[in-house]
């Protein structure tokens, strides 16, 4: 009897051994573990699936087209940063190794000969017809007298707020960091303080306040839609659009003020209503606001001195009035519920087919705004905003980038959702994703250099700038997976000629 209680308990053992080995510890059943580099050789699904042992069909449309999934993504990448893979049996060269990494494929996609034959070129409307509002106000402004403010408004056009080459752009970041301001209000709206500067031109700026320095991160206890705004992500998030040529966010410069002479001297009744002296007799004030509007979350001078961003106002709404979108990727801003999109992989099918996504340039639009976030780490994208007088031809606004930069060590796979779950992108886009991965200078060393010449350089700590190259690479890479799975004609929006 003994004998056979034992030889059950042996068999017991035995199987709870073999779950173990087969749930809990894949990667020790692989002997080829191997570099982090092949990642990029491997699709998303076929990771997740040697690595998590869940059936594909999951992860797969229901009409049978393939798309990339956010789980798959966030799997292949959480194992490119714990430097977990598995390897393929085939061993490659040392120059299919450089080529996978310098993504070499893609390159002679996009810098290479035209699609083949039979495939269907897509152009979006951008650059055939590109009007300005001066054109379409028929206002001819006398350029003598105009204001810096006045030149940029008027040369907004259909595609892009400026010019490559515009110099008013460089004039306007100059007069917002030393112009003489003679009112201060704060503005309506909003979760948190930002004031409204009127200079004595007669122009207006919005300012966002410092409230930590640069080396602060985000507090990992925080949602993203209670975290604290930074006003140096407003000021390198519109220094990296104009690197990726989009050239779609307001001009922001830094400045540092004087709290006393130019911020209480000047500020309207309500704004002073919360102005006090600290125990630390430095002059703070905290505004109203619906969140970080009180005592305990002030803005206080050092001892008078404050730092903080100024974003150029665009043209009123009485004048150029805009229309605000819901972003079809909103999430749910809640604690615990999660929206469609975060639960449908097929959910771009449901998108594509509703106006304005449905035609024009809107679509790739947004996976260029998901491009720009996810650079930066935001995921505090709720709406958007295009100009009315444009119709649905308009750009999207690039505004409100206070919640980025913050976790320069996490990368939130998530906002790449318009990307891998449509999976297209403009052609000029990936060709200047490219340009700035395979250099000579990397993407953190042309925004270092561009952003020397703000009043409060450094705007961002190193880790910050190495974060953008690495996400960089992960955007090369979510693109080439989607190749994978389409062909290219599939995936890529080439702009007109």
């Amino acid at each position: 009897m003994k004998l056979k209680q034992r030889m059950i308990g042996v068999v017991i053992l035995a199987c709870f051994v073999g779950t173990l080995v087969l749930f809990i510890d894949p990667y020790s059943r692989d002997p080829n573990f191997t570099s982090t580099v092949d990642l990029l050789r491997v699709s998303p699904l076929e990771l997740y699936d040697r690595t998590q042992n869940i059936p594909r069909r999951r992860f797969l449309n229901r009409d049978g087209d393939p798309k990339i999934s956010w789980e798959a993504v966030a799997t292949s990448w959480s194992s490119i940063e714990n430097g977990e893979a598995t390897r393929n049996d085939n061993v490659r060269s040392e120059d299919q190794e450089l080529e996978l990494r310098r993504f070499q494929d893609l390159t002679r996609l996009v810098f290479g000969t035209p699609p083949a034959l039979g495939w269907t070129r897509r152009r979006s409307r951008q650059q055939t017809f590109n009007p300005t509002l001066s054109e379409l106000l028929s206002v001819t402004p006398n350029w003598k007298n105009a204001t810096s403010w006045e030149m940029f408004h008027l040369s907004i056009s259909q595609n892009e707020l400026y010019k490559e080459e515009d110099n008013v752009v460089d004039e306007l970041l100059h007069e917002m960091a030393t112009l003489p301001i003679v009112h201060v209000r704060q503005k309506e709206g909003g979760t948190q303080l930002k004031l409204v500067i009127e200079y004595d031109n007669g122009e207006e700026a919005i300012f966002k306040p410092m409230r930590f320095p640069r080396d602060r991160e985000t507090d990992p206890n925080h949602f993203y839609f209670t975290d604290f705004e930074r006003h140096n992500s407003e000021i390198a998030v519109f220094h990296l659009d104009r690197i990726l040529g989009f050239r779609r966010a307001p001009p922001v410069v830094g400045r540092k003020l004087n709290i006393t002479s130019e911020i209480y001297a000047l500020a309207d009744d309500d704004l002073l209503k919360t102005f006090f002296v600290s125990p630390a007799n430095n002059i703070c004030f905290h505004g109203k606001c619906d969140y970080y509007c009180d005592t305990g979350h002030a803005i206080c001078g050092h001892p008078d001195t404050l730092e903080g961003s100024f974003a150029m106002c665009l043209p009123t709404k009485n004048l150029v009035p805009r229309k605000v979108w819901r972003h079809p990727w909103r999430r749910s801003y809640h604690k615990r519920r999660k929206v469609e999109w975060e639960q449908n992989n097929d959910y771009c099918n449901i998108v594509r087919k509703k106006p304005p996504y449905n035609d024009g340039r809107r679509l790739g639009d947004i996976v260029d705004m998901a491009v720009l976030d996810f650079l930066v780490g935001n995921m505090d994208r709720h709406h958007y905003e295009t100009f009315k007088i444009f119709g649905n031809y308009s750009f999207t606004l690039h505004l409100d980038h206070g919640r980025g930069f913050g976790k320069p060590h996490h990368d939130e796979l998530s906002i790449l959702a318009p990307v891998y779950q449509c999976c297209i992108i403009r052609q000029s886009t990936l060709k200047r994703l490219l340009e700035l991965h395979l250099g000579p200078l990397r993407l953190s060393d042309i925004l270092r250099k561009s952003l020397i010449a703000d009043p409060v350089y450094p705007v961002l700590i190193e880790a910050h700038l190495v974060a953008l190259d690495r996400r960089l690479g992960i955007c090369l890479a979510t693109i080439r997976q989607c190749l994978q799975k389409k062909r290219p004609d599939e995936v890529l929006i080439y702009d007109a000629d």
